[in-house]
């Protein structure tokens, strides 16, 4: 079995090494190179997933369609149609569109552990429904973006806490997320570009 690995930056968004994924999340989690995906249909729908309950961080969260973290050498926006498919049966072929290439974030859990990640957020439109992998999450369902985004701004509705700061972020593209500007790929973490 090959053991997933990360890539490790440092604060310009370099890579200085790798870990593997199983011992890189602690209480002094590095930081390290993820990404986050905001899936909708044609109509704009938003794709809201729920994390597997025995995840070791954020278990049972609902937050954005998919993140994750892509490997050594591998082209984010691979990664990305990797673990749409990996984790949602969401079969390409997948364009993802670059819209915060600089996102970056760190949180903390109550028990302590650590997220710490440069996390560059992507939108996917898809045609068909997911078929989500229960290794990594427990429920999906589409719901109104404008509901969604208002109800979590206005703290009614629980969602990963680096959810929260992306929707703060996507909000002020505009309304509509099938008409957000696509981001520059000269701002995304040098390790990547």
């Amino acid at each position: 079995m090959i053991t997933e690995q990360v890539l490790l930056l440092d604060e310009t968004g370099q890579g200085i090494g790798t870990a593997a994924k199983t011992e890189v999340h602690h209480a002094n989690t590095p930081l390290h190179l993820a990404f986050s995906s905001y899936v909708f249909d044609p109509d704009g729908r938003f794709l809201i997933t729920q994390r597997a309950s025995h995840k070791k961080t954020w278990p049972g969260v609902w937050t954005n369609s998919c993140c994750g973290h892509p490997g050594p050498d591998e082209p984010i926006a691979r990664s990305v149609a990797r673990r749409l498919e990996d984790e949602l049966g969401l079969a390409g072929p997948h364009h993802p569109d670059l819209i915060l290439p600089r996102f970056r974030y760190r949180a903390v859990m109550d028990n302590g552990m650590v997220e710490n990640e440069m996390c560059p957020v992507f939108r996917v439109v898809v045609t068909t429904d997911p078929v989500p992998n229960p290794d990594e999450v427990d429920a999906a369902e589409w719901v109104s973006w404008a509901e969604f985004s208002e109800s979590v701004l206005a703290g009614t509705r629980a969602v990963s806490p680096w959810s929260v700061l992306q929707i703060s972020e996507l909000t002020r593209l505009g309304p509509d997320p099938l008409a957000w500007p696509v981001g520059d790929t000269d701002e995304l973490p040098i390790a990547v570009r």
